[in-house]
């Protein structure tokens, strides 16, 4: 079977037609070319019709325009190869006779150097010029090449025959050291340049890629501080609101005071018609928030923790008291001198601190939020030296002085 291509055999490159091979022999100064019975791809591009011969062509023409969609037309463009010389490399005359009569067929010139290396080599002479010539006679290896592909071809060894008429310029002679250099630097320079333009384009993709990036992320940034605004406006209104009812709750508890010692007294109860008329509370609608759900952080269990605990124990102030003094000297220890361990190890079993904050609700759980780990089946709470976090210790003691300090706090 006849080849449907030229593969160069210093690079692999796929060539359709004699025409090419020398072009590319003239780019690159390769000479070892062969038939091959690999086709050439013929890949046509479904938006613009552009065809390409690889896939790195297509990768780039995608590159390029974006065109994605490419249709194989590999088979259909794919058919034996000419191993003849070009036409435009030919000087054909025109035949003189017009008789009609057929022209005379004679054997094509080669080079007579070339012929006879190969005759020296073993080869007949038939079989020497017929490589030779449809080698396009440009080489000693693309000959023996030719040889070897065909040597089961039936017309091997027959002479190949031309017409008589027939002139065939002399090959166009190799290119010297300076001109292979020369061209060799003109290819360099035009891909350095390619690739400069490549890259730059690519630098200005990069460069809007990156404004749009920062442009959401400044977005997403001003979001999320608007929401924490939000957040903290909502929290502060909700504290007002908790302190309010508490002052409420005190100053009804006064008056219940007041008519109770009136009784005590023997006088009789006020009237509530001389009394300054207190207005009632205005109800608080609850309305729904639109702000997303957020975790409560650490310092809100925290505040919710000591909040349990003084609940737990409103009929004990001074217990609650001494539990949030208690918890406020661990953590303060711990904070000052982190590396002694005997402030960060608290034995649970111990009598003291069980009186103080173990027996107490939400005690062991606030210390746990500081950090602090039961170790040995539960008989220690243990903060290890790699996880004092010096930030959530001071938060927790600003609870923990809001706490002790802050008269409503816990009433509600």
């Amino acid at each position: 079977m006849a080849g449907v291509s030229l593969k160069c055999g210093d690079c692999g490159a796929l060539l359709k037609s004699v025409q090419e091979a020398q072009e590319h022999a003239e780019l690159t100064s390769h000479s070892n070319f062969s038939e091959s019975k690999e086709a050439v791809l013929n890949l046509v591009c479904s938006a613009c019709g552009k065809p390409c011969r690889s896939k790195t062509e297509t990768d780039l023409h995608t590159k390029r325009t974006g065109h994605t969609e490419f249709v194989d037309k590999t088979e259909e463009a794919t058919k034996p190869i000419s191993l003849e010389a070009p036409k435009a490399a030919m000087d054909v005359d025109e035949p003189t006779s017009s008789s009609g009569q057929p022209e005379e067929m004679v054997a094509p010139k080669v080079d007579a150097k070339l012929l006879a290396e190969l005759e020296g080599m073993g080869f007949p002479k038939a079989r020497a010029t017929r490589a030779l010539h449809f080698s396009g006679n440009t080489s000693l290896e693309a000959a023996v090449n030719w040889v070897v592909e065909h040597e089961k071809d039936l017309d091997v060894d027959e002479m190949p025959l031309v017409p008589a008429n027939t002139k065939v310029e002399a090959p166009k002679a190799a290119l010297t050291p300076e001109e292979v250099k020369q061209k060799a630097a003109e290819l360099r320079e035009r891909a350095r340049k390619k690739k400069e333009e490549e890259e730059r384009r690519m630098e200005r993709e990069r460069e809007k890629e990156r404004i749009r990036v920062g442009k959401e992320l400044l977005e997403a940034k001003r979001i999320e501080e608007d929401n924490e605004r939000k957040r903290i406006m909502a929290l502060r209104k909700a504290e007002k609101e908790e302190e309010r009812r508490a002052r409420e709750k005190i100053r009804q508890k006064l008056e219940e005071d007041k008519a109770e010692r009136r009784r005590k007294l023997g006088l009789p109860p006020e009237d509530p018609a001389t009394a300054k008329p207190v207005a009632p509370p205005v109800p608080v609608e609850e309305k729904k928030s639109s702000l997303p759900i957020r975790p409560a952080t650490k310092a809100e269990q925290m505040r919710e923790c000591l909040r349990s605990l003084k609940q737990a124990h409103k009929d004990d102030d001074a217990k609650v008291k001494r539990a949030f003094q208690t918890l406020l000297t661990c953590i303060g220890n711990v904070a000052k001198t982190p590396s002694e361990e005997k402030f960060r190890k608290i034995r649970l079993s111990n009598q003291t601190f069980q009186d103080r904050v173990g027996s107490l609700q939400g005690g062991v759980q606030f210390l746990e939020l500081c950090g602090f780990e039961k170790i040995e089946a539960g008989e220690f709470l243990f903060l290890p030296r790699g996880k004092v976090d010096v930030s959530v210790l001071n938060s927790a003691g600003s609870e923990l002085n809001s706490a002790i300090n802050n008269p409503f706090f816990g009433v509600l």
